[in-house]
């Protein structure tokens, strides 16, 4: 059965991304680490020789990433097996998009929840 392994990202939406990015850097201490947004990396707990990362970027508000609804929040879910993970969603009365995207950060799929929010699902790569 496929599973979450964890948080992939946290994506939100701003009105004036730049100057909230540059808040959170002022006031929280992150550190930017690509335009927009910021990597936290890590590692595994039973595998501490297996890296992982989280990401935490900002979108502007009119963004279509995020699906039409009015979510200013969108969630990206690590999940070790994305065809089967959307596959289960689906059996279960999700609305799973068919659009899949793979690049040397691995495998991505949408779906959206009974509430309406859209999730991202992410496979790493091998």
């Amino acid at each position: 059965m496929a599973k979450v392994l964890g948080i992939g990202g946290v994506f939100l939406k701003a009105d004036d991304p730049e100057r909230l990015l540059t808040w959170y850097e002022q006031n929280l201490g992150v550190k930017r680490t690509f335009p927009g947004g910021v990597i936290f990396p890590w590692r595994q707990a039973d595998s501490p020789e297996k890296q992982g990362m989280t990401v935490w970027s900002l979108f502007s508000k009119d963004t279509p990433y995020f699906g039409p609804g009015k979510q200013t929040v969108m969630v990206n879910y690590m999940v070790d097996d994305l065809e089967g993970m959307l596959q289960a969603l689906r059996d279960a009365g999700a609305q799973v998009e068919d659009r899949r995207e793979e690049s040397e950060y691995g495998k991505f799929g949408w779906a959206t929840d009974p509430e309406g929010n859209r999730i991202e699902l992410w496979q790493p790569p091998s």
